[in-house]
This record gives C-alpha cells, structure tokens and sequence, in this order.
C-alpha cells in the first residue's frame, strides 16, 4: 500500500514516519491522555485524513473546536518546522467539505429520532429506570406493536402509558401486572426528559444515516458534525443518542467484511460518560455493537483521558491506540499509567511508563495494527499538523457552509403524523361519546318508566256527571227520615218500573 493511501499520523525520533493502514481502521481505536495534551487535534488529523481518503466521518464537537475542519489552515512557523523536521514536502493548507448538525437546530441541521428507533433500552438508560420500570416500558413498546400503534415523539409514550394504567387489569392477563406506581414513576421522568429537550430530540423527520455517508464531488469525504457544547450538558442524552446512532449503522449497512477502507469512520469523544454508571445490559450491547460492526465496514474511535475509563471487553476490540500524555500527581494517577502503559506492545528501546508522563504537546505513544492485523510495537511519535484550521470558525463562516449545505431545509420542519397520541385520543374520543350516549339512553329509559309509573297510579277524573251529582245531593239527605223516605220511594219505583 502506498503513503498516498495511508493515515500520516506522524514521526519518531529517528524520523521515520509512521502511517495508520485504513483498511484497519474497521479494528477501530483509541485516543488518550490528559486534558490539554492534543486529543483534539489529532481526531481532527485523522478525520481529515480519513476525508482525503473519501471516506465519511462522523463525530461530535464537545468543545467546538473542531468546526475549524471545514477550513484551510495557515501556515505557521512551528508548523513548518514540525514538517521539516517529519520530512514532510506535501502539505498543502485545506479545509474538508463538512455538515454541521444541532439537536435545537441552532447551530446545524436538526438532528432527531423517534422513541420507536431508539428502543426500550437505550430509552430505559436515558431515564434512568429501575427494573421494574424498564419492564414496564418494555411492555408499552410490545403493546404499541401488538395494536399497530407508532411511538414517534414524547407525548406518543405518555399517551400509551397512561392507557395502560387505565387499562391495566384487561392487560395483565397477557403482559403481566402494570403498576401504575411504575407508570407514574416513569411519566415523571417523561416530563424531566422533555425539559432537557427531548421534545426536539424525538420526532420526525428522523435522522436518515445514508445523510451521514456523503462524498462531495471531488470524491472526499463529507465529515459531520454534531454540535455537542449544549448536549454534553445531558450526558444521558448525548451518549445514547451516539449508541442508538452506532446501533442503527449496524442494522442498516450491509456486510463488507475486509476492504481498503471503511465505509465510515465514527469518533466518540469523551467515551468515558457512555460506559460511568451504566448497567451490565447496556455495556453488553455496547460490546457487541463494536465487536459486530466492524464487519459493516465502521470503524470506532474512542477518546477519553484514561484507557481504563474503558471496559476491558470493549478496550480489547480497539486496534489502534494513541496515548497523549498523563500527569502522575497522585497514587490514583500512578496507576492509570501503569495501565495505560500495559494496553501497549513493549518496545524494548523505549520505557512506556516513564515517557506517557514526559511527552510533550504534539506528541505521542503509538501502536498501530500491521496489514496482518498484528500489533506494532509502540513507538514514540510527534505527530503531524492538521491542514485545515485549528480552533473553531466564526458564527457568520458557519452560516455560510450552512446556506450552501445540500440537505438544507430536509430537516428544520417538523413533523407530526397520525401516531400513538392522535389514535388513543380517538379511542378515548369514541369511547366518551358511547358513553355519553348510554347514559342518554339510560335517563330516556328512566324517564319513560317513570311516566308509565305515574299513570297507572293516578286517579279517575273528578269530573262528575248530572246523575253522579243528583244521587250525591240525594245522599246528603240520608241523615233525616224524609230522605230516607224519598230514596226508599223513587228506588223502590224504579225497581217495580224494572220489575
């Protein structure tokens, strides 16, 4: 393989230049060392590197410096003596066509994904649930597929867990028992999440990943970048929003296996935030992710300050290991060394331990895999400048690129289709309505009975007729002789008359 098609990351101190195989770059990497000793700098080398290339990068911008990627640098006297001093000729200042991305939507194009891509475990790790709570979000997601039910955003999920406490005893037959304590506990959750923005963090349009995988018309890479200032603030939301995004590149791009170069090359930054507190369930899957995804053509590079912020099962899948320099202040800090130092290949002309606490700004220890896949030993390196500017680029250059960026205006509108919310709503809707009708129905029912009651209860006319009156008048009379007479002779006529 020729120097053109290789990663320059630097020199050692007998000047020989050492390079990073791309077609390794699937075996993903490392980057370590202390804050201020260059992390940032070389990500933005091999990012730039891996653009010139044609491959697409993908990382997030914690502190925005590397927005100055998308510009030419200038040259500089150090810079030039560090050239010349790596036997560097070629090394022309420019910038890598870039795509800025914010989860507001302030500094780049809106970035989201629904609750339904993003899933009940790494939705469970955001919120922070218990058990027992992650159980229950594990059921919404089954009763949502079982009835045909979308969970896009965050009012999709209350809608469905306050339907299932209404409903619980009809569903424990085939889910199990739905506390509503659970419920409840994760609906407040809900609200802190919303508050945090995941209101713009769940929706659609989501986030297409064949967006991530650009070339521009020169054949370079398009390196994405996702504006991590105000993110990395929720570090719940930022570390599984970059899992779900790993998790989705594995699911949608086919099996490579073996290639020249990877397909895309993925920075994580700050990686120690992805595995602090979490739960064996999740580093699980984090494990396989890295381990399954190479054979997609990703390559993965972690940066954090220490080795050891990195589980072992993951730290022993990373293939290439660039280790800044580490400060050995304190006991805690003697041992981080001591095992940064193990992670590497020993060569015998070089005491590991002792130079990752003497390197300088710009330079660091390296091992690399050979084209076999092998380990190189480690080696001191002063590694190469970037071309493109160091630090980041104004507010008005960004506004620029994102004028002329070519997905402008695919994701700055929001969406809300018929999901979870507007078909429970209806259920509810219809539901009150038969209600409201039953209950008329009863009460016509009710008033109708009560009518006929009173009808068959009520008395005859008081209305009296002539004869009715005459024989009353007559009755009065019973109370003297002469009455009685008087009856006894008209009735006893009128008998005889019958007679």
């Amino acid at each position: 393989m020729t120097e053109q098609s290789q990663v320059l990351l630097g020199a050692n101190k007998t000047e020989k230049q050492l390079f990073l195989d791309p077609a390794m770059a699937n075996r993903h990497g490392l980057i370590t060392g202390a804050t201020g000793t260059g992390k940032t700098v070389t990500l933005q080398v091999l990012a730039e590197a891996f653009s010139r290339l044609g491959v697409p990068v993908f990382s997030a911008d914690v502190k925005g410096d590397l927005s100055g990627i998308a510009r030419p640098g200038m040259p500089h006297k150090k810079i030039t003596e560090r050239l010349n001093r790596m036997g560097v000729t070629d090394h022309p200042f420019e910038g890598c066509p870039t795509l800025f991305w914010d989860i507001e939507g302030k500094t780049g194009h809106p970035i989201r994904t629904t609750i339904s891509e993003m899933g009940p475990v790494l939705l469970a790790n955001i919120l922070e649930l218990n058990d027992t709570q992650t159980g229950i979000l594990h059921v919404a997601f089954a009763i949502a597929d079982d009835q045909g039910l979308l969970l896009l955003d965050l009012k999709d999920l209350r809608s469905m867990l306050n339907w299932m406490a209404e409903n619980r005893k009809k569903l424990a037959s085939e889910y199990g028992n739905i506390a509503s304590q659970s419920v409840s506990a994760i609906q407040r959750k809900l609200l802190v999440l919303r508050e945090a923005g995941g209101d713009q963090f769940f929706g659609e349009p989501a986030l297409s990943i064949q967006d991530l995988m650009h070339a521009d018309f020169s054949g370079r890479g398009v390196v994405s970048l996702l504006d991590a200032s105000s993110l990395y603030s929720n570090p719940k939301i930022y570390t599984t929003f970059l899992l779900w995004l790993l998790s989705e590149l594995m699911e949608e791009l086919p099996e490579q296996g073996d290639a020249p170069l990877p397909k895309l090359v993925f920075f994580f930054d700050e990686a120690h935030l992805l595995f602090k507190n979490s739960p064996k369930a999740l580093i699980d899957r984090i494990t396989q992710v890295v381990r399954l995804i190479r054979s997609k053509g990703v390559g993965i590079f972690f940066i954090s300050q220490y080795p050891n912020d990195i589980p072992d099962e993951v730290l022993g899948q990373l293939g290439c290991r660039i280790q800044h320099a580490l400060r050995a202040f304190t006991p805690k800090d003697q041992k981080a060394v001591r095992v940064a130092a193990q992670t590497f290949r020993q060569n015998p002309e070089i005491d590991t331990e002792e130079t990752i606490t003497s390197l300088g700004l710009g330079e660091a220890l390296i091992s690399t895999l050979d084209s076999r896949g092998t380990p190189t030993m480690v080696d001191w390196c002063l590694l190469a400048p970037p071309h493109s500017q160091i630090g980041p680029i104004t507010t008005d250059e960004k506004s620029t690129l994102m004028d002329r960026s070519p997905i402008k205006g695919r994701y700055e509108i929001m969406l809300d289709r018929e999901s979870a919310y507007e078909r429970l709503g209806k259920r509810e809707a219809e539901l009150i309505k038969k209600r409201q009708e039953a209950t008329a129905e009863l009460e016509r029912e009710k008033a109708a009975s009560k009518a006929e009651r009173q009808s068959s209860k009520s008395p005859r006319s008081r209305r009296q007729s002539p004869g009715e009156a005459f024989v009353k008048s007559i009755a009065r009379s019973f109370g003297s002789q002469i009455g009685r007479t008087l009856v006894r002779g008209i009735l006893g006529s009128l008998i005889g008359k019958k007679r």
